[in-house]
């Protein structure tokens, strides 16, 4: 055996030689579908009240399951110690929120239950406990501030309220009908992926800790508290919530969000956002209690319209826009705890950036630049928690100080699987698009690339229009994937792309088809003059708007040698009346009654004598913002004409295909048909 002293002289003289006596990096491979669904997810990060530690949940999704498993996690701040689980339950743990002492987490859980509950988890140790048992699920849940009420969200009957065994035995009987129909005299029927007819709205409730007793804070309200999720909070001192939410009663003819407070003892919602016209959401208070912001659009029903940011000062009942001279939108914003500063994210050129403004006022300063930063939670040692990610690492936890300095890294959850892995690389490209504008775009190389070689071009269509691609880890439409298949793969974003300024995202209102479809193809000879894309292997994939891109493609011109349309809007009149109507108008340009010429003009429907490409079709069947139907019709044009076409529907799925095995077959479905016509 040899001593000690021995072993440290070997090992210096290892060191010493260098790579002679270094152990070989491991061979990287490309990615393969089955990595997409290995990959850990990690969820938005949450700072204790002392802000040393922040609570978190990842998603572990599994294809032997179809489903994902998440659970809680806390970090250290100070990067003094790896992450803890905390939680191992076989269902979703997740929304956590901390105990005003720091020593409690509150959070949802789905175990036994049919829907998630409400529970408390001890730092201390021991299981979680179970707070509420309520036959709806619980949502966004907060402390109050004398840590001995939580605050949440849940969907009930405006005349059952708190009423549960009311609300249990309605839900009994509908369940019991054997005439299933949805009946509403409402302008919104259905939304995404799911039924509204039934009446059933979300409530802000108080559940004691020491009594269980559950009591509705706002009965008999039938306002939608937002359409794509309740946003609320509550006020540090306790005594009011504020939540958004429309301000129009049933039949709902107009939409319009509002912020509204109401006092937690009990009272009527007051709207203190009525002087706006157009949206107001995502109220948020100040530490001290002395601001409520929120964001708020200016122009109704337009979906272009950047948000700003409204800070309404409640001592003296005024509101002023806050970073008004900024040409970008905020998303994601909260206050520092001192409450002179508002922390948010804003898309700029296809980042996300971490932003910082003072509440008295002036321009937005950059905090993080790069990559794509989401979920932010300041401390009060003036730094902030965050996701951070790019398009070749997915999301983990980060901390950066507000003052300035680097990026530390808290979680590193995937960079295991990342080191086996060859993603190929990544280029930030700007050419000279529609109306001779700049217009960016990320080049992804395939591993192993050669510029002197020919290669596969797929062009990977974003939705929106008005979104973007950033330098994110996208875990459906993953752009590294599909580079790992050897395409290079160029990601676009054309005029009406948001993160470019106002004017970039408000020019092609009213006509959906004209720039972004320029953009496409001058992007196209822009990369083949690069001399390395095989002109005759060419292909576009769209989702959702995307999808509407590549029908707009395949009627005006026959470059690509297929194309690849996920819920995609085909016929534009029979688009107008799905899910949420408002804003279609502005949007389309026109409405199909009293100008039915501008809406056929922009619908791909109208130039199907045109379509040649071979073109798979995919779609969910419960995708209720684009209807199957629209898939269905062009899938039967394309068949009609004897243009190839197959196409793959999704009986359980939404608008997007969000289940680990119905992914894998998208993939497979998709890569296919790539590889029968580029190969």
């Amino acid at each position: 055996m040899l001593s000690l002293p021995r072993l440290a002289c070997l090992a210096l003289l290892a060191a010493l030689a260098g790579p002679a006596f270094a152990a070989p990096a491991p061979a990287r491979r490309p990615m393969v579908v089955d990595d997409l669904w290995s990959f850990e997810q990690v969820g938005r990060p949450v700072l204790s009240p002392d802000g040393r530690l922040a609570a978190f949940s990842v998603a572990v999704p599994s294809l032997e399951t179809n489903q994902a498993n998440s659970d809680l996690w806390i970090v250290p701040t100070d990067g003094g110690g790896p992450p803890r689980r905390l939680t191992w339950n076989e269902g979703p743990d997740g929304s956590p929120t901390w105990s005003p002492d720091g020593r409690r987490i509150a959070f949802t859980s789905k175990r036994k239950e049919e829907h998630g509950q409400l529970y408390v988890l001890s730092l201390d140790g021991g299981e979680a406990e179970r707070i509420t048992d309520l036959p709806t699920a619980v949502e966004n849940p907060r402390w109050h501030p004398d840590g001995k009420r939580i605050l949440f969200v849940a969907s009930t009957w405006p005349d059952v309220n708190d009423d549960f065994e009311a609300l249990k035995k309605r839900q009994e009987e509908r369940g019991k009908d054997e005439v299933r129909a949805q009946i509403t005299e409402n302008r919104l029927l259905r939304f995404w992926d799911h039924y509204l007819a039934d009446g059933r709205v979300s409530h802000v409730f108080e559940a004691s800790l020491e009594t269980r007793k559950v009591r509705d804070l706002t009965p008999g309200s039938s306002r939608i508290l937002g359409l794509d999720g309740a946003e609320w909070d509550l006020s540090p001192d306790g005594e009011e919530v504020a939540f958004s939410a429309n301000s129009t009663e049933p039949p709902y003819r107009t939409w319009n969000l509002d912020v509204f407070v109401v006092p937690v003892a009990g009272g009527e919602p007051r709207n203190v956002s009525a002087d706006n016209p157009a949206d107001d959401f995502r109220p948020r208070y100040s530490p001290d209690g002395r601001f409520l912001l929120w964001g708020r659009n200016r122009r109704v029903e337009l979906d272009a319209d950047f948000t700003r940011l409204a800070l309404r000062d409640r001592r003296i009942g005024a509101t002023a826009d806050l970073a008004a001279e900024w040409d970008g939108s905020p998303s994601d914003w909260t206050f520092t705890p001192d409450g002179r500063t508002v922390v948010f994210h804003g898309e700029d050129r296809g980042r996300v950036h971490l932003y910082a403004v003072p509440t008295a006022g002036g321009a937005p300063r950059v905090v993080v630049r790069g990559g794509s930063t989401g979920g932010a939670s300041a401390g009060p040692d003036g730094s902030v928690v965050f996701t951070h990610a790019s398009l070749s690492r997915p999301p983990e936890i980060a901390v950066v100080r507000l003052d300035g300095g680097e990026i530390r890294n808290l979680t590193a959850f995937n960079d295991g699987k990342l080191l086996a892995l060859d993603l190929g690389r990544v280029e930030d490209v700007t050419f000279e698009g529609a109306n001779g504008d700049p217009v960016q775009m990320f080049v992804l190389l395939p591993p192993g690339f050669d510029p002197a070689r020919k290669w596969p071009l797929v062009h990977m269509i974003h939705g929106g229009p008005h979104g973007s691609w950033t330098d994110a880890f996208h875990f459906r439409w993953n752009a590294a994937l599909m580079a790992s298949k050897g395409y290079v793969t160029a990601l676009v974003n054309f005029h009406g792309s948001s993160g470019f300024g106002q004017a970039f995202a408000e020019s092609i209102v009213g006509a959906h088809g004209d720039k972004p479809f320029v953009d496409v193809m001058k992007a196209t000879d822009h990369l083949i003059a690069r001399g390395y894309v095989d002109e005759s292997r060419m292909a576009a994939a769209g989702g959702s708007y995307g999808g509407y891109l590549i029908a707009w493609i395949l009627g005006h011109t026959d470059r690509f040698a297929a194309l690849v349309d996920h819920a995609g809007v085909y016929d534009l009149m029979a688009q107008f009346a799905s899910d949420s109507t408002w804003g279609r108008p502005t949007n389309y340009g026109a409405t199909p009654w009293d100008d039915p010429a501008t809406i056929d003009r922009w619908s791909p429907s109208r130039y199907a004598a045109s379509f040649r490409t071979p073109t798979l079709v995919l779609h969910g069947e419960r995708d209720f913002r684009v209807p199957v139907t629209q898939g269905i019709n062009l899938h039967g044009v394309l068949t009609a004409k004897g243009v190839p076409s197959r196409i793959v529907i999704f009986p359980e799925e939404g608008h997007g295909v969000v289940k680990p095995q119905g992914s894998k077959l998208w993939w497979t479905e998709v890569f296919a048909w790539l590889e029968r016509w580029l190969r």
